[in-house]
């Protein structure tokens, strides 16, 4: 069993208890990070309570050999996509991705993702077209937040500016 499989059966059910889901489980570079999901957002008392708590089960079953820093967090806005549901997920979000470099075509996609299953993500690209992935070939992904409205609030919309209009200049007498 891999090191972030363990460590998933283990925040588990602390997760569960908080009312969450874990997102993923990743271990790079002496960094474990969990992410964890909630359908109306997860807040930093549920990420501190998970964090603790799992703090105490990884020192009493140590299941990662060395050294490492445990991060608890939200997956954020713009989330990393790596498997099947968590691009399942992301249906109609939009995305980016570059694909390994051996496949064939643009390396960067960009668009709305339109569909996912199993092994295969077809997304609605810029460009009006469509383009089919195998998961397989994706060597990275995440969707893109975008700003729904980029002024700031409160705010009114800029006017445009107004054309000055040149006086005539009467010779002064004197």
């Amino acid at each position: 069993m891999a090191k972030t499989d363990l460590v998933r059966s283990l925040v588990e059910p602390l997760a569960a208890e908080a009312g969450a889901d874990i997102y993923d489980v990743t271990l790079a570079g002496g960094k474990l990070v969990v992410a964890l999901t909630r359908a109306d957002g997860v807040d930093l008392e549920t990420i501190t309570s998970v964090s603790r708590q799992l703090n105490e089960v990884l020192d009493e079953q140590d299941p990662i050999s060395g050294s490492y820093t445990l991060e608890v967090t939200s997956p954020g806005l713009e989330r990393n996509l790596r498997t099947a549901e968590h691009f399942a997920g992301a249906v109609g979000d939009e995305v980016t991705i570059r694909t390994n470099p051996q496949v064939e075509g643009e390396r960067r996609v960009r668009g709305t993702l339109r569909a996912a299953d199993d092994t295969t993500v077809t997304v609605d690209l810029e460009d009006g077209g469509e383009r089919t992935l195998d998961i397989a070939d994706i060597e990275r992904a995440r969707t893109v937040f975008t700003w729904g409205n980029p002024d700031k609030p409160g705010k009114s919309p800029k006017k445009s500016p107004q054309k000055k209009t040149a006086r005539s200049k009467e010779p002064r007498s004197t």
